[in-house]
């Protein structure tokens, strides 16, 4: 076990339940510090306990502004740096595209993608500062497969995605790192807990989304990720030298990613004349 005044410092958004209490919990009995948040803080009340030398629990809210702010301080004041930001606090919604709400719409997005960017610039300075650290996003296979019923939650995990892709190039050769973690279906109570769902009652929608909002539900519990095995496969990149940039979980992730990008590939491939002849003409 590591010393606890050498041992690296996570941050960890969204702990009160599933993945983001798991991962916390692991690292915690690591012997690891860390920053544990939840919007509140009473519910991290058994992460704390027996560790209170070398976890602190912080309200945070990732759509406040000055939550982030007064946290990333707080914990700066801790510890006196942060190692790894786990980007995890998000929810899931549901529904068929055309039957989108609005403002459940723009609140997936407030979560999922706004407040992990504010997050994240809050915590850069740092980590620039002390050139090294590792920043972990907590997408989905979602965030590579559009499937029914999930066409805003993918919205948001594509783009965290892309946006990685751009925030790895930019900070690359200031030692810090980006991996993006997408499980696929893990068993956390994440259907009843953190998904919101708009039911579709268009009859046209009905086998392809209707289903699977229904299934969603009802194979709660039955899925085959488990979350303690992703916790330490998450914790274990950070300890090697060269961390992916794409961290895909579970065999059904795998399996879907790969598939999904092998026919994209192929169908790019098989445009490619077409596609290429679009440039000017050569002189």
């Amino acid at each position: 076990m590591t010393s606890s005044q050498n041992s690296p410092v996570w941050f960890i958004t969204g702990c009160s339940t599933g993945l983001g209490h798991e991962l916390a919990k692991q690292v915690l009995a690591r012997g690891w510090r860390a920053v544990v948040t939840a919007r509140d803080k009473a519910r991290l009340a058994n992460l704390v306990q027996g560790a209170e030398d070398r976890v602190l629990a912080i309200n945070l809210d990732v759509n406040n502004a000055g939550q982030i702010d007064a946290a990333v301080e707080a914990a700066h004041q801790r510890f006196g740096r942060i190692d790894v930001l786990v980007n995890n606090a998000g929810y899931g919604y549901l529904s068929s595209v055309e039957e989108g709400v609005e403002a459940q719409i723009r609140a997936q997005f407030d979560a999922n993608v706004f407040g992990l960017f504010a997050m994240t610039r809050a915590v850069l300075p740092g980590m620039r500062a002390q050139r090294r650290g590792h920043v972990i996003n907590i997408t989905s296979v979602a965030g590579y497969i559009g499937f029914p019923g999930s066409g805003y939650y993918a919205a948001t995990k594509h783009a965290v995605e892309g946006w990685s892709d751009s925030l790895a190039a930019e900070v690359e050769s200031l030692g810090i790192k980006v991996t993006c973690v997408a499980p696929g279906p893990a068993r956390t109570d994440w259907a009843g807990r953190s998904m919101t769902q708009t039911p579709s009652l268009i009859a046209d929608y009905a086998e392809a989304v209707g289903a699977r909002l229904k299934a969603t539900r009802t194979n709660s519990g039955q899925q085959a990720g488990d979350p303690v095995s992703i916790a330490q496969a998450m914790m274990g990149i950070t300890e090697i030298e060269n961390p992916p940039r794409h961290f895909v979980l579970g065999a059904f992730g795998v399996d879907a990613v790969t598939g999904a990008l092998k026919k994209s590939l192929a169908e790019i491939e098989a445009w490619r004349e077409k596609g290429v002849a679009t440039d000017f003409a050569k002189r």
